[in-house]
């Protein structure tokens, strides 16, 4: 099959488009770097001719509220327009575990959102809810520091490997229309600062980790399970102590 996908030269689309292409489909990535812009509508037409499923793991540039929610509106709302017009058999989208449980947080309410416009569009489809990636806890603990501490609630999540992301969003781009939600989790669930200690440990980084039931994560506080799947969720198998050692950190 075509199969272009939107983000595809990213953490996620770059893996995704390997696996697709080892498996012997015509994976083609589409970005800004590669002449396709979501927001402006410039190059869908034309990349999305003759392919048989979208697949839209991308991201924006900006998490200002404002920012986020007008990326996920305006190119949702552009590509669902463009692979109906292209007859796209199959519409897949990268969404997040827990979303509608915190509406405090700017960035999942764009993306309730964007899920909204992609239902409402009556295309056949699969969303793919994905809890947090262990590649975000660098990236985590620095939004969390303030005078060299990480504060934390101790919420719990399942955190996951990109690559077991990457290998969901392959598996359902190559399969028939789930036309629905699924959720996909690590195989371990984890205090948020428990996750985030580990690694930071790993890293012999010196920044103590402090249990913060009031902290913010992402601009909102989460209750003690809104970031966890429900129980239908697809486990991936990399747990986080072997995450680490194959990333020489452990």
């Amino acid at each position: 099959m075509k199969i272009v996908v939107i983000g595809g030269t990213g953490l996620i689309g770059s893996n995704a488009v390997a696996k697709l292409r080892a498996e012997g489909h015509e994976a083609v990535p589409a970005a800004p770097s590669t002449g396709v812009n979501t927001l402006t509508g410039e190059g869908l037409k034309e990349v999305l001719q003759g392919a048989d499923v979208l697949v839209d793991v991308s991201n924006s540039p900006s998490f200002a509220d404002d920012d986020v929610m007008d990326f996920f509106t305006t190119s949702t709302t552009n590509l669902t327009a463009a692979a109906e017009e292209a007859g796209v058999g199959h519409y897949v989208a990268l969404s997040i575990v827990g979303i509608d449980r915190m509406p405090d947080i700017g960035y999942y309410r764009a993306k309730v959102a964007q899920e909204g416009i992609l239902r409402g569009a009556g295309l056949p489809h699969s969303i793919i809810r994905a809890t947090q990636f262990f590649e975000f806890a660098g990236g985590i603990a620095d939004m969390c520091t303030a005078d060299g501490v990480v504060r934390l609630p101790a919420a719990k999540a399942q955190p996951m490997a990109a690559a077991d992301v990457s290998t969901a969003v392959a598996r359902t781009a190559a399969a028939e229309p789930f036309n629905g939600i699924f959720e996909i989790a690590g195989p371990e669930s984890l205090g948020l600062d428990e996750w985030i200690r580990t690694v930071l440990e790993s890293r012999q980084d010196a920044r103590t980790v402090v249990t913060d039931p009031d902290a913010l994560f992402f601009g909102g506080v989460p209750g003690q399970t809104a970031l966890l799947p429900g129980p239908d969720v697809r486990l991936a198998q990399t747990r986080l102590a072997a995450w680490l050692t194959a990333q020489g950190e452990k």
